[in-house]
């Protein structure tokens, strides 16, 4: 009986001093904080970088919107829907697939210009994009009931246009997709706005077509880039 006793104390002396299991329990036991830790911050980083990508398209698509157009240096410049639908397409090849702008979100372009009564309104505007979104800052047209009289943007930071010039003002809202889950952020919409000058003298009464049968991308439809 004593020698058992003996054994089980030596036994148990022994396993008290073992170690060599420690440093796989204690990595067990960080493991789920570390994995946390670590798509946490691939989420943050994701929703950086798809901010960012927004806001080029935008910045882009304005910036390009206020340079088409059609015409010599001693004319005004016409500017026509297909140099418009181009516009979409850039800013669909300029997402590329990770992003996909168009099926998850709305571009919308908007010409703002100065009325004769002294007030701001869009002239026109066209849009691309399945994202149920309407124009932040009001629809096309004089007699519009949410014309932006006062110019486009936010208080404090609104947009106007001078006499016989237009801003091209561009809006973008897009659906965020978690890259991991939406867990990790509580970001759930991205939205972007941008606006330029319009380089060129430009005929301002209208936008053309080559032919009738030239699309529309009007903002009563819902449409990606087929």
């Amino acid at each position: 009986m004593m020698n058992k006793l003996k054994h089980l104390k030596r036994t148990l002396s022994r396993l008290a001093g073992n170690t060599s299991g420690l440093a796989l329990i204690e990595f067990a036991y960080a493991l789920p904080i570390l994995m946390g830790v670590g798509m946490y911050g691939a989420e943050v980083a994701n929703v950086a970088m798809v901010k960012m990508r927004v806001n080029q398209i935008s910045m882009h698509v304005a910036d390009n919107a206020s340079r088409i157009g059609e015409g010599s240096l001693l004319s005004t410049k016409k500017i026509y829907e297909s140099e418009i639908n181009d516009l979409f397409m850039g800013a669909h090849l300029q997402a590329g697939n990770y992003v996909d702008i168009f099926e998850r979100g709305r571009v919308i372009i908007s010409s703002l210009e100065k009325h004769t009564d002294g007030g701001q309104y869009i002239h026109w505007q066209r849009c691309k994009g399945k994202k149920a979104h309407a124009s932040t800052y009001g629809t096309a047209g004089v007699h519009s009931s949410s014309r932006p009289v006062n110019g486009m943007g936010p208080t404090g930071a609104k947009i106007t246009a001078p006499d016989g010039q237009a801003v091209i003002f561009v809006e973008i809202s897009y659906d965020y997709k978690p890259l991991i889950s939406d867990k990790f952020t509580s970001i759930r919409t991205i939205t972007s706005r941008s606006a330029f000058n319009v380089r060129d003298r430009r005929d301002l009464t209208q936008i053309y077509k080559h032919s009738s049968s030239e699309p529309v991308s009007d903002c009563a439809t819902y449409d990606g880039i087929t």
